[in-house]
């Protein structure tokens, strides 16, 4: 046995009785991998960190199985490459077809025949290569462990061969999912109403889910959870890509292999696609998987692999500052006087950026004054601004606030003098009509003169204004797209790319719709994500917990609404709005002016608390609250000597005094200091005994916290608390 994190170089099937192993090891993670040369490679042990010494054969031997009546006599190995040999049943790792060309001559699905041929284990990486020599196709697989605990997973296929064939489909990932997973918990939403949680037996039926929008799309396919219902041990997983997905999950129950679930995760691909003529090489996206032994401490292997490995650099070291947002209060309806006062009004309540949403350009023939013209004339329109952006910009710095701007570049109005003069460069079909979506077309961004066109314009307008912020939307599912998808993407990400490394300090929030492209992909490439066009607080109750499974808070959008809602109509009080909205990175989308006095001043009360905890709340764990009374969640982060937790209540409570809120992460010999921020909810603070306490604070030990918890005043609908915890230290 080779000892971990030994490099070695291996022509598989060195040990005469059986495969051979390779482990890599994380502080409190291992992976364990069975190798045999000339057939398959396969997983034997993903969970908690095993002993230096532990034996890998006996390891393998302990999970073994025999046959049974109705199984193949040499069942297949599905492993980390699932094929149809030998009488797999489930959907195929790799899927190719001929070229034009090559009809007679190129592989067919059912015959190609890969087989590993050679691995390289080197400190926490793995990389597998299998060939199929009468075809000539190879395909590396590479596998890696961070320091973080998560383990990345991507692949590769090289056509070695002399003819060319087409690639269907590749996965990122094939996966044995381990036996004590019994559980899938899946994603789906729609638009204003992403991320609902669904519980399902992971087996027989599986599972599949994929998008051919050109993007994730709301549904949340590309994010899964398994869970060993028995413990509460997790198993996270996601593909980091901005365009189509295929996840699925198969139990082979056709009895000739031997039956583990298997999850597979790659870019979706149009047939013919991705042609590979002799010599070429085709890579998929990367996979994120990581075990843990609950969520709360999922969440928090993925935040801290986003704050470390995927994040833009930089991205952490400036506290995340307070938006405003124009477009719940102007809409279209732009006027240099109005902005001005928005900016004053802004200013007033600590708000410390400044954000100018749609309806600020337009071409030679038209502004931009409703969703049906413009887009893709990104040019400041001076019916608005006789002078420019520079007058209000110079306003807003003048505040103490900097500076955004909304654009939507991918995007193409037919009517706008762009397409006038490049009808062409919008995805569409020769011939064929062009359908609109949202009064929509899209751009071609595979066309190098579009990339071009749009790197131009938003490299001059960060060049000519002091802009520090973008908000890049994506309102229009992509389509026709036919054979462009992947392509596409890689354009995306090139054209962001470029404008980051020519305008480093400009931070960029990436909307689609709300959370229609919400993945490490396009993560890797901005500042902050706007989880949902609903800022309902009810609905952020859900949506923020949801998404903040896998993405840090700090990277979720998560603004103070107007009321009544323009989404759900509800009327929510400003206490209930402003609380829900400190977690995450904190703005207001609603009109200062149109408040009463009451409301700015329990708003800018909240905007100071956000300042004062942002530092814990951006860097610290996050934990899931867990409450018997379904109305009541609750999320809580802790960071060195504080914490901050916040409890909120949806229902009408069905006990009037709800059972207390037992928090989590705490050290149980430490004593807390425990105060209750103020603003308090006004109706549920009546009913709050010995309020002077709450204000002074109450030393309480960990244990008593996490054990007995508190009792709070949590009867009502649309109550929300916050909890502050500082270390007592003596």
């Amino acid at each position: 046995m080779r000892e971990p994190g030994e490099a070695s170089k291996v022509a598989a099937g060195m040990e005469a009785n059986g495969p051979d192993y390779a482990r890599l090891d994380q502080e409190a993670s291992t992976l364990v991998f069975a190798l045999a040369k000339g057939s398959a490679a396969d997983l034997v042990y993903l969970g908690a960190r095993l002993p230096e010494d532990e034996d890998l054969a006996a390891l393998a031997l302990a999970t073994a199985r025999s046959l049974h009546e109705s199984q193949s006599d040499r069942p297949p190995t599905p492993g980390l490459l699932s094929q149809r040999r030998e009488g797999w049943s489930g959907t195929p790792a790799v899927s190719l077809g001929p070229s034009d060309e090559n009809c007679d001559e190129a592989p067919h699905l059912h015959e190609v025949d890969l087989r590993l041929s050679e691995w390289e284990a080197r400190a926490q990486q793995l990389s597998l290569t299998y060939q199929d020599d009468r075809f000539g196709l190879e395909i590396e697989q590479r596998w890696r462990i961070t320091a973080s605990g998560m383990i990345t997973a991507k692949a590769s296929i090289t056509n070695t061969g002399a003819h060319a064939f087409t690639l269907d489909g590749l996965s990122a990932l094939a996966m044995p999912i381990p036996a004590r997973f019994d559980q899938l918990i899946s994603f789906s939403g729609r638009w204003a109403s992403e991320m609902h949680e669904t519980r399902q037996p992971l087996a027989p039926t599986g599972f599949a889910r994929h998008s051919a929008i050109g993007k994730p799309g709301f549904g949340g396919g590309n994010w899964l959870v398994l869970e060993d219902e028995a413990s509460d041990e997790v198993l996270g997983a996601h593909l980091a890509w901005s365009g189509d997905y295929d996840t699925r999950v198969e139990c082979d129950n056709a009895g000739a292999s031997d039956g583990r679930p298997i999850l597979q995760m790659g870019a979706r691909l149009d047939s013919g696609e991705v042609t590979l003529e002799p010599g070429a090489r085709h890579e998929t996206p990367e996979v994120l998987i990581t075990a843990a032994p609950d969520r709360s401490a999922l969440a928090q292997r993925f935040h801290r692999h986003a704050r470390e490995q995927i994040l833009p650099k930089g991205t952490q070291t400036a506290p995340r500052k307070v938006h405003l947002n124009s477009w719940e209060a102007l809409g279209f309806n732009l006027s240099e006087p109005d902005l001005f006062a928005l900016v004053d009004a802004a200013s007033e309540l600590g708000i410390e950026r400044f954000v100018l949403d749609d309806g600020w350009f337009g071409g030679t023939e038209e502004r931009r004054q409703n969703d049906r013209t413009s887009l893709g004339d990104w040019f400041v329109s001076r019916d608005v601004f006789p002078a420019g952006l520079t007058p209000l910009i110079e306003h807003v710095k003048a505040k103490g606030m900097d500076f955004g701007l909304w654009v939507e570049p991918e995007m193409l109005s037919p009517q706008s003098d762009l397409y006038r003069a490049h009808p062409d460069w919008c995805l569409h079909t020769t011939g064929a009509p062009r359908p609109t979506m949202r009064n929509q077309l899209v751009l071609d961004l595979t066309k190098p003169e579009v990339t071009a066109y749009l790197a131009e314009r938003l490299n001059a307008l960060l060049t000519e204004h002091d802009i520090a912020y973008l908000k890049w939307d994506h309102n229009r599912d992509l389509f026709p797209l036919t054979g462009k998808g992947t392509a596409h993407t890689r354009a995306l990400y090139r054209l962001i790319d470029d404008l980051r490394a020519a305008h480093p300090a400009v931070e960029i929030e990436s909307c689609s719709s709300g959370g229609g492209r919400i993945d490490y992909g396009i993560l890797a490439r901005t500042d902050r994500i706007w989880p949902s066009d609903n800022n309902d607080a009810i609905e952020r109750l859900r949506i923020i917990p949801a998404w903040s499974q896998f993405v840090p808070l700090e990277v979720l959008g998560n603004h103070v609404g107007p009321s009544p809602n323009p989404i759900t109509g509800r009327r929510l009080a400003m206490d209930f709005r402003a609380k829900v909205a400190l977690f995450g990175h904190m703005g207001v989308e609603a009109d200062p002016r149109a408040m009463r006095e009451a409301d700015r001043t329990n708003l800018a009360a909240h905007i100071a608390l956000y300042k004062q905890w942002r530092g814990t709340l951006h860097a610290g764990d996050l934990w899931r609250l867990d409450h018997p009374d379904p109305g009541v969640g609750g999320l809580m982060v802790t960071h060195q000597d504080t914490a901050l937790a916040l409890v909120g209540q949806t229902q009408f409570s069905p006990a009037f005094d709800a059972a207390p809120i037992r928090l989590k992460g705490l050290e149980p010999e430490t004593l807390y200091r425990v105060t209750l921020p103020q603003p308090w909810p006004p109706k549920a603070a009546l009913y709050l005994p010995n309020a002077q306490s709450w204000q002074s604070g109450v030393a309480l030990s960990g244990q008593s916290l996490m054990t007995q918890g508190l009792a709070l005043p949590l009867t009502h609908p649309e109550t929300a608390w916050l909890i502050a915890l500082e270390k007592i230290t003596t």
